[in-house]
């Protein structure tokens, strides 16, 4: 029987009492991944990637991120009888989740050892550990346990499917292409787009939360989860929409821009990255996402991009996807966001 909704998020996790890690396997053998592992988890990725060849690749900073201290993270891998790493999985809770908290899981399987169980065991013991996280966070909110699935990947999601996940949300990824005529947009006075800089950096990060603050499954980022955002911020690609019509500078609106080098022999061109992009409500309405996007678009063009690329929620609430559109941003490719709600 499930508990009330109303229960605390001890008791609606239903966390097992104890979780083992799976039974070894012929040339498996379970432990728990740690930091000092970090060179064998960069390497079973970079494994991974090179035979699946997604439309990008993750870099040995972002790999090691997993560990960072803005998560409260838990990790089991599987090692063959050479020691050699061949399956990963990964639970980690941000610790800045206040109104609804999350336990993301991520992680992979050799290609050379599937068909085994591997994975299946693994998202096993993740969601195990994943309730067993939630209820320890010591936070009484909603919960929500995570995997984001790229659209080729169809064993993962049926595998998903049979434990109890949903697809909640969808994604796109767009581009657009730099040779084409880029709109010259102007704000009125007193807005003006300007270069993002370190001390504007933490203004932005509250604007940031202001702006998303309403919007599906986000959370307020403290100083230190910003702060593990950006390990490949482009700075001189990002731009900050201010309102200088009082003593007080206002942030009307920002665009954050990643430069991922490693995912351009992927994806087959070269582009400069919106990661995010928001406009505060005050200042909506008055083109300021369209001047952020063309004075980025112009960065990225003078360093010799072909394309700028980014992501929009398929359900995002303010219109974005037109915007984009209106643009000449096209779709490429597509992933999903499948949950458990708790």
């Amino acid at each position: 029987m499930r508990p009330p909704a109303q229960a605390p998020l001890a008791v609606r996790a239903q966390a097992p009492s104890e979780l083992a890690p799976p039974p070894d396997a012929a040339g498996a053998t379970w432990r728990p991944v740690t930091a000092d592992d970090g060179a064998a988890l960069v390497s079973l990725v970079t494994r991974i990637e090179s035979v699946d060849n997604p439309p990008y690749r993750t870099s040995p900073e972002e790999v090691l991120e997993y560990f960072d201290a803005s998560h409260d993270w838990s990790a089991l891998g599987a090692w063959d009888d050479a020691q050699r790493l061949v399956a990963f999985g990964f639970v980690r809770v941000r610790r800045g989740d206040s109104t609804l908290v999350r336990a993301f899981c991520s992680g992979g399987v050799a290609p050379d050892r599937r068909g085994e169980g591997l994975g299946g065991a693994l998202l096993d013991w993740q969601t195990g550990r994943a309730r067993q996280m939630l209820a320890e966070s010591g936070r009484d909110a909603p919960g929500r346990i995570v995997v984001h699935v790229d659209d080729d990947m169809e064993t993962l999601a049926r595998q998903l499917r049979r434990r109890g996940f949903e697809p909640r949300r969808w994604y796109s990824q767009l581009r657009r292409d730099l040779s084409l005529p880029i709109p010259d947009v102007r704000l009125d006075r007193p807005l003006s787009v300007e270069p993002w800089s370190p001390e504007l950096d933490d203004a932005v990060r509250r604007a940031h939360n202001k702006a998303f603050g309403e919007q599906w499954g986000s959370q307020p980022h403290t100083p230190e989860t910003w702060a593990q955002e950006w390990s490949h911020h482009a700075p001189s690609w990002s731009f900050v929409a201010l309102d200088r019509s009082s003593d007080r500078t206002q942030v009307a609106g920002y665009l954050m821009s990643s430069r991922y080098e490693q995912d351009w022999p992927a994806l087959g061109w070269t582009e400069g990255y919106t990661e995010i992009l928001g406009v505060l409500p005050d200042w909506r309405g008055r083109h300021v996402a369209t001047a952020l996007l063309t004075r980025a678009m112009r960065a990225y063009a003078d360093d010799g991009m072909q394309y700028a690329g980014l992501d929009v929620d398929a359900d995002n609430p303010t219109g974005a996807d037109v915007l984009f559109m209106n643009l000449g941003y096209e779709r490429t490719r597509g992933s999903a966001m499948y949950t458990v709600e708790i």
